[in-house]
């Protein structure tokens, strides 16, 4: 059984036991998070699903946080040719880690 669901803006596929990175949320760690943006549910490998319109109503993906982590650091640079114009600045995206548990 899997699912789609929605939050922080994207779309994940999850299924039972997958652990997945997701837009920071300010929870703490081993608190439980309820995903309530479904957007798809399938059993027996696609055969039987449900859409929904743009969300199922009345189903919900749990989850327990594991821990708040960064994300790869990437470089952002400005240059403007024969002008000395020269940038450079680094971000590192947060990201929650999270432990899907029962879809329902």
């Amino acid at each position: 059984m899997f699912a789609i669901i929605q939050t922080g803006g994207k779309q994940y596929k999850v299924k039972k036991g997958d652990v997945i990175e997701i837009e920071k949320i300010d929870k703490k760690k081993g608190s439980k998070i309820k995903f309530d943006k479904v957007l798809l549910i399938s059993s027996d490998e696609g055969r039987n699903f449900k859409i929904g319109k743009p969300c199922i109503k009345g189903t919900k993906v749990e989850g327990e946080i594991l821990d708040q982590v960064k994300g790869k650091k990437i470089t952002v640079i400005k240059y403007k040719p024969k002008t000395r114009y020269k940038r450079k600045k680094g971000h590192r995206q947060l990201y929650t880690e999270v432990k899907i548990g029962k879809i329902s």
